[in-house]
């Protein structure tokens, strides 16, 4: 529930048609470019259009919030802008409920309801490679073109993203037959209407609420058969993770959600078979991405010793062949797990996750010695790689997803 005071506010406002959030904590050195980027893109795309910028924030301690109450542009005839954004609001509020970023959304979403929003958008507070082009490319595909959900395309460094490559668009594309290459990409457009549609679930006091709320909110868009696109951003640039450092709780989570969709859309997703392209918006083109170091020789040595370690635990996760696949790797020289044994390896767990075979944080918590092994056999095969030849790469892994599919569902039932 809204408090009071945002209640009154939104009273004062009256309605609204278009609205930009910013879920943030603690992002007092970065937030400020973002709100800028987020007004200019409003004066400069939707300068007749009644604005919202909403900042949801989770309790920072560090100014956040006051920097957005305070920034504005005070010159836009440098950004060769022609006029000011006069029909602009600002919203700067705590939210409540569970702490994360899941509740921070469901404030916004909130707010947009309440006035009435026809299109609305929501970037990372975190970002420094946010143009005002993102803006009009989150936004007018929805308000313009009839779409309900617009999903990121980044591009990123080929060891970047690496829980997205090598399971999440993978899985997602097979399960839902849609190919979003960035279903947790952070920042989305999506219509009025769809908000409203994920008010009314009954997840707000779950896991959802904590994290999980970008894939969340793309399968739910997917799979309830609403209009989707893509929106080309260029780079997107915040701060870049060795792909073996601090990620089990990244990974626990992200899986957890991915998992539980497909318990609750089983009955949608056992009906897809392949994929199809979505339509792409914006203008593509090729930037200089920031290099991600990778220490190979670590993550295939925590491999192995998972393995030796956790062999027992995975040993009831996988079947028999998978787990013989996975002893088999051990060996290997040039080290290597093929696509089709990793789209096993995933599907076992999927299943093992679905028939509760122990507990679900025990099943999580073994994937992430096996992950690292595949990330690094990735990173072994794309090494003199450009991006194309990595997007080839990664097409394969995804047309392997789809063929194994009937495994999948022969294993689930």
């Amino acid at each position: 529930m809204l408090r009071e005071e945002i209640s009154r506010r939104l009273k004062e406002i009256g309605s609204a048609d278009i609205l930009v959030g910013i879920p943030s904590y603690n992002n007092a050195d970065t937030i400020g470019h973002v709100v800028r980027a987020v007004q200019a893109g409003f004066a400069k795309y939707f300068p007749d259009k009644k604005a919202i910028l909403i900042n949801s924030d989770g309790g920072s301690t560090d100014g956040t919030r006051e920097i957005v109450e305070k920034t504005m542009i005070d010159d836009f005839e440098h950004l060769l802008i022609n006029q000011r954004q006069t029909l602009l609001s600002k919203i700067v509020t705590p939210y409540h409920g569970i702490p994360g970023k899941g509740s921070a959304f469901r404030t916004i979403f909130e707010i947009a309801r309440g006035l009435g929003v026809r299109a609305c958008a929501v970037v990372d507070a975190d970002l420094r490679s946010i143009t005002p082009e993102w803006i009009e490319l989150l936004i007018r595909p929805v308000l313009e073109h009839g779409f309900d959900f617009v999903s990121p395309y980044y591009l990123r460094h080929k060891y970047d993203g690496t829980i997205t490559n090598s399971i999440v668009y993978p899985v997602t594309r097979a399960l839902y037959g849609r190919r979003i290459r960035q279903p947790i990409g952070g920042d989305f457009g999506f219509s009025g209407r769809l908000a409203e549609f994920y008010l009314a679930k009954d997840v707000w006091e779950s896991d959802v609420a904590r994290f999980g709320i970008d894939i969340w909110m793309t399968t739910t868009a997917v799979a309830n058969g609403f209009k989707v696109c893509q929106a080309f951003l260029g780079a997107k640039i915040h701060a870049p993770k060795e792909p073996s450092s601090d990620l089990s709780a990244m990974l626990t989570q992200v899986l957890s959600a991915l998992f539980m969709l497909m318990e609750e859309y089983e009955d949608k997703w056992k009906r897809v078979r392949g994929s199809s392209p979505i339509p792409m918006f914006g203008f593509q083109f090729s930037v200089g991405l920031e290099p991600v170091h990778v220490n190979i020789d670590r993550m295939i040595d925590m491999y192995k010793l998972g393995i030796k370690e956790l062999g027992d635990i995975i040993r009831e996760i996988l079947s028999e062949e998978s787990f013989d696949g996975v002893k088999e790797t051990v060996k290997s020289s040039p080290f290597s797990i093929d696509d089709e044994l990793w789209a096993r390896v995933i599907y076992d767990y999927a299943v093992a996750w679905h028939k509760k075979v122990m507990s679900k944080e025990h099943i999580l918590k073994t994937l992430t010695p096996l992950y690292l092994g595949k990330v690094a056999s990735l990173v072994i095969d794309m090494a003199d790689s450009n991006a194309s030849q990595v997007e080839e790469r990664l097409e394969a892994l995804c047309v392997t997803f789809e063929r194994l599919k009937t495994y999948l569902i022969e294993r689930w039932d």
